[in-house]
């Protein structure tokens, strides 16, 4: 019996790889940080080249740190960000542009183009998402609109397109396989998700030639190999981050819902077979394909989360670390009336406005540094309430639990104060790698590591909770009051 897999956690800022055991632990940690490139305002790119070769790099790291040999590894698993866009040449296996990222902005006012020729209400019926830059489908016409001979290469069957995890396995499987799972296809706004096939209207629509797309797979499945020191080693799970951080939660009933606190903020409740339509500005999006059934999820995706804090230490000089946050945020009693709403990109669920832009409101002359980083602090969880209370009006379903996972998942603060403000539970897992874990059970169900999710389930995870303490009252006024401040932020750019 092989002990290990080894999972490959491709994010916004970070490649990583895990190795974990058959008890659920985790045994070594590699990771190298990823640059954007920021070549106009709201406009986001990485290097392909580097998203790839920092994965590479700490897939090797990990083997070397941890001292296993490629033998014992019983199986890879890839997830990774979703929305993010590569395209390639066939022939030569090299990017013809950089990937642009699920951030980016650049094809709002196209967007806009589609909701005025009416198409809005048919991507929203048969995609499960809204018209916004965010989703691939924009991206990938915006490349073959404006890279030089773009359009002649996809017209000559010489393009293929990948999402992150389709890009990685490419370049594992030493250029031969062009795969992508469900979860990763159903954020292109160009794949159906009621008839499980890439839609040639709006293929049509954005002239992307059918040529350039992957082949669609289960999460759970036999992707290709990667060679190590010799050793094939298979790929059995690519799966879109936040769906595996749903799995990796174990979120496997209907109506259990996590949010992942990282570069974004992103909350998932488990549908099952039934494909909710959101009338509040959510998505329906698929939360998993195993065993050859898919299962839905109600998604609220947050542009800004933890980023927010990292922009409090880089751009303003407010942090010397990230994790001081929880200690500034704690030496004023409350927010001092002042309100954060981090618009940087346009605000997402469920308010789904491109053209808002960031904002601190309520400012007094007493006013200090610890507000401004408790503002913004909070500001995370009154994103998170609205989207949850979206969610439990579309599911018409009201979660008594919400279970965290993510890099401000760590901060007992913010924790606490969600607990607050949502009025419920919140538990967080004391391993709260919850998308690598998600890789990790994917990657294993396809190879017997394990047998099924009840298996998966008996290792129970040790966690801790906060409940809600807030008065009502001012609980009610709070969130009246982030209200106000985002009502200020709409349209701004408009």
């Amino acid at each position: 019996m092989k002990e290990y897999i080894i999972t490959l956690d491709q994010g916004t800022t970070s490649s990583r790889a895990i190795v974990f055991n058959r008890k659920q632990e985790i045994i070594g940690i590699a990771q190298t940080n990823l640059q954007s490139i920021y070549p106009q305002n709201a406009w986001v790119e990485q290097d392909p080249m580097e998203i790839w070769s920092s994965q590479s790099g700490a897939l090797s790291e990990v083997i070397a740190k941890t001292g296993i040999h490629p033998s014992e590894i019983e199986a890879i698993g890839i997830t990774n960000q979703r929305e993010t866009t590569v395209v390639w040449n066939k022939e030569t296996g090299k990017p013809i542009y950089n990937a642009i990222v699920w951030q980016c902005r650049r094809t709002a006012s196209y967007c806009q183009t589609l909701v005025e020729k009416g198409l809005e209400p048919y991507i929203k019926e048969n995609t499960g998402l809204v018209v916004d830059a965010y989703f691939s489908g924009t991206k990938i016409k915006w490349i073959l609109d404006n890279v030089e001979g773009a359009k002649e290469l996809a017209s000559e069957g010489k393009l293929m397109f990948g999402t992150v995890d389709t890009w990685l396995l490419y370049n594992f499987s030493e250029k031969k396989v062009h795969k992508t799972d469900y979860t990763n296809a159903s954020r292109t706004m160009i794949y159906n998700i009621k008839k499980l096939e890439w839609d040639e209207k709006l293929l049509n629509e954005l002239e992307i030639p059918r040529s350039m797309l992957p082949e669609v797979c289960d999460s759970s499945s036999l992707f290709s190999y990667a060679n190590i020191q010799g050793y094939q080693i298979p790929i059995t799970a690519m799966v879109g981050d936040q769906q595996a951080a749903l799995f990796g939660q174990q979120c496997f009933n209907k109506g259990q819902a996590k949010n992942t606190y990282g570069t974004g903020c992103f909350l998932l409740m488990n549908t099952k077979d039934e494909l909710v339509k959101s009338e509040r500005g959510l998505l329906s999006t698929i939360a998993i394909a195993l065993d050859g059934t898919v299962e839905y999820a109600l998604e609220g995706s947050v542009f800004i989360a933890g980023a927010l804090i990292a922009w409090l230490k880089n751009e303003m000089a407010m942090l010397d670390s990230i994790d001081d946050a929880e200690y500034f945020a704690t030496k004023v009693e409350n927010n001092g009336g002042l309100y954060c709403v981090p618009a940087f990109t346009g605000l997402g669920a469920p308010h789904w406005d491109m053209d808002a832009r960031g904002l601190f409101i309520g400012l007094t002359r007493s006013s200090n540094k610890n507000h401004f980083i408790r503002a913004a602090l909070e500001s995370i969880a009154y994103q998170s309430y609205d989207v949850m209370k979206s969610m439990e009006d579309d599911a018409q379903f009201a979660i008594q639990q919400l279970k965290v996972d993510g890099g401000a998942a760590n901060n007992n603060f913010l924790m606490q104060f969600q607990a607050d403000i949502l009025n419920v539970k919140v538990e967080r897992p004391a391993n709260v790698e919850s998308t690598s874990l998600g890789a990790y059970y994917l990657a294993g169900l396809h190879t017997s590591y394990f047998k099924n999710r009840e298996e998966i389930m008996k290792t129970t995870q040790e966690s801790k909770t906060w409940n809600p303490t807030m008065d009502e009252t001012v609980r009610h006024e709070t969130i009246q009051q982030w209200h106000k401040a985002v009502e200020r932020s709409l349209k701004w750019k408009d």
